[in-house]
């Protein structure tokens, strides 16, 4: 056990040592890696930051009636006890007070409504029906919208919905994407490590005639790929960092428009230990091939 540990300690110092006498191909291989994996990065974080925004937003699809301003008690009543029926599954009443008090605190216009000499506002119902289908949501609201006193009807969430079908589509994206990118990462890192073994074709051969296994000449490398890979998942963070910096002031200005406290989020610390994880498999994974595709052809020019 202690020799197997030993082995491998000193093919990673093989490895470190090897980045070391070649810090500039390795600056920029790691460069080429991070580049390439901030792609897909970048847009999985978009993605989450979106469906941030999209879990805010109602579940159940709501259905909005306002009451005509002259609408009598007895259509007032009528309406109440239509909404009782089993269809429904809830309803809450809003009076016109209490809705221009939460428009004033929700979008800041207390200076504005505070000028007004009358509500404009109508009382309201919220109702969120049993059968979320749109269409059963087409035929309530509809059905709801025909009753005397009810001045108009609205059906809430349906951008949501679309939002949210959007952001299912994206999220297939990125994982085509990452599919993609993870290939181009392990063609990179095995380019990377081809050239390392066709540099050092001759210590190969006199390693193989002393007796070395495959095992044994291909660990460093491995390690070599894994490290690079490492390095690129690094990089990779940084240039998300740089472009989460430039983002930030402009998205939050423009949320501020909105009268939202909306912010971009960095990435997690699972999310980046997932992702450097991934780096250093797809680079020992492209050293891997290279190395096992190499050491054949060594072995059949010999």
């Amino acid at each position: 056990m202690m020799g197997w540990l030993r082995h491998h300690r000193q093919a990673l110092a093989a490895a470190l040592h090897r980045l070391r006498l070649q810090a500039a191909t390795t600056l920029l291989t790691a460069l080429a890696m991070g580049v390439a994996i901030s792609l897909p990065s970048g847009l999985y974080l978009g993605l989450s930051n979106l469906a941030r925004v999209a879990g805010n937003l109602p579940a159940q699809p709501e259905i909005s009636l306002f009451l005509d301003a002259g609408a009598s008690a007895e259509q007032k009543q009528a309406l109440a006890a239509r909404l009782k029926q089993p269809d429904i599954a809830q309803a809450r009443f809003v009076p016109r007070d209490e809705a221009l008090a939460a428009l004033s605190a929700a979008q800041d216009l207390t200076d504005i409504t505070a000028g007004l000499t009358e509500n404009p506002l109508p009382d309201a119902w919220i109702v969120q029906p049993r059968d979320a289908s749109r269409t059963a949501l087409a035929r309530v609201s509809d059905s709801l919208g025909k009753l005397p006193g009810v001045a108009e009807t609205h059906l809430d969430s349906q951008w949501a919905e679309r939002l949210q079908a959007a952001l299912a589509i994206g999220r297939t994206g990125v994982w085509l994407l990452g599919a993609l990118f993870a290939i181009a990462l392990i063609a990179i890192a095995g380019n990377a490590i081809r050239a390392q073994v066709l540099s050092r074709r001759d210590e190969i051969l006199v390693s193989r005639l002393i007796g070395a296994t495959d095992r044994h000449i291909r660990r460093p490398f491995l390690y070599l790929g894994a490290l690079q890979g490492l390095f690129g998942g690094l990089a990779a963070g940084g240039v998300l960092a740089v472009a989460g910096a430039i983002l930030r002031p402009p998205v939050e200005r423009l949320a501020g428009l909105y009268g939202s406290s909306f912010h971009l989020l960095p990435p997690s610390g699972a999310e980046i230990a997932v992702v450097l994880g991934l780096t250093m498999l797809f680079g020992w994974l492209g050293a891997w091939l290279t190395v096992t595709r190499s050491l054949h052809q060594v072995e059949a020019t010999r």
